[in-house]
């Protein structure tokens, strides 16, 4: 008698899946899932920015390592091995482009989901602890793009770490010391780019996995956050989906729209690479960081040599250093017992928010 192959496919489809289940909670896990609940109100596209954050991690770990193939942390040969990346190597420039494009699109995201987080209040209680690791993501995240930027060692990306260097020796006591040690000595020279490679790809993503796993750990313990709006409405009139597989899917499909931007960005707008880096040659007229940092380094600009006995810079940058730390410290000011505290931290966030967008685009046009 011959056997069903069909019957018999089930069969061990069945086993496998009687194994999977015996040594992993599965069913445990979509219980879990399905009680989450997401509220559903007019600010729930803001939801979707961690999401976005995430995918763009991914593709940023994928395309990373695929980079390390070919890249050569060394100083005479760094350039001709992004060269050769994009030249010679097949789909070169477009591994590349993904992961040059997906950093600036996942700073720009961390960045929204960090002011749309700040704005609905989800820095308040109990939630303290998940604002201050967003904050050290959203630190981490722009370390990612400042030592990354280096590492092409071409002509604007030699200048523009010399330059943040430059600013960032001028804060007081630990100034001098952490310039030092990224450089290496004195000046940026092969001890630089070593301790960048070694700093993008093993010691910040180890800080950010291990951050972002108790980033997410909390979200789970406590929920989605809900502006004051919201919670203000009867109980009847409150609006939940569910967040498996309702949102969860809508979640998927924020992602495929984010990656063929992503794809787009890529293939009409390779990323390209300018001449190599020259250390003893002037820095390029008008030089200029990247958009994420271009808003600080526009302000600083405008200070004046001195402001009264110190000297400009520094009081630029402790202006700026308390204005992030007030970031720090809102989940202690606004406890969301006070209204006025309340409308301070907004005004505070728009004020902050509108001075990044409006320095960044005069930085970009100047």
């Amino acid at each position: 008698m011959v056997s069903d192959p069909t019957h018999r496919h089930q069969s061990v489809l069945q086993s496998l899946t009687q194994y999977v289940e015996e040594r992993v909670p599965l069913e445990e896990i979509r219980k879990l899932a399905g009680k989450k609940k997401v509220p559903a109100h007019q600010h729930s596209l803001w939801y979707y920015m961690g999401g976005i954050a995430g995918m763009l991690l991914g593709v940023q770990i994928i395309t990373g390592i695929l980079l390390e193939v070919y890249y050569v942390p060394e100083i005479n040969s760094a350039h001709a091995s992004i060269l050769k990346l994009n030249s010679q190597i097949n789909f070169g420039w477009l591994v590349r482009s993904l992961h040059s494009w997906g950093a600036n699109l996942m700073i720009a995201a961390v960045l929204v989901h960090l002011f749309s987080a700040y704005f609905m209040k989800a820095y308040r209680k109990p939630r303290e602890f998940t604002w201050w690791s967003g904050l050290a993501l959203m630190a981490i995240s722009l370390a990612f793009g400042f030592t990354g930027y280096l590492l092409p060692w071409d002509e604007v990306s030699f200048f523009a770490t010399k330059i943040g260097l430059d600013i960032a020796e001028k804060m007081p006591l630990v100034g001098p010391v952490i310039a030092y040690m990224l450089r290496g000595g004195d000046s940026i020279s092969q001890a630089t780019i070593s301790r960048f490679f070694v700093i993008h790809i093993a010691l910040l993503p180890a800080l950010l996995l291990a951050l972002l796993g108790g980033h997410l750990m909390l979200v789970q313990a406590h929920g989605i956050s809900e502006p004051d709006d919201f919670k203000k409405l009867p109980a009847e009139k409150k609006k939940y989906e569910k967040f498996f597989p309702t949102f969860f899917f809508k979640d998927i499909l924020v992602w495929i729209l984010a990656l063929n931007i992503l794809f787009a960005l890529s293939t009409l707008c390779p990323w390209g690479i300018g001449p190599e880096a020259d250390p003893f040659a002037a820095a390029p007229i008008g030089i200029k960081p990247e958009w994420y940092f271009l808003a600080p380094f526009q302000f600083l600009k405008l200070i004046p040599p001195a402001v009264g006995p110190i000297e400009g810079e520094l009081f630029g940058i402790l202006l700026m250093s308390l204005a992030a730390f007030a970031f720090v410290l809102v989940p202690l000011f606004d406890k969301g017992s006070s209204n006025a505290r309340s409308r301070v931290a907004t005004v505070f966030g728009v004020v902050v928010l509108l001075a990044l967008i409006g320095f960044s685009i005069w930085g970009a046009l100047s």
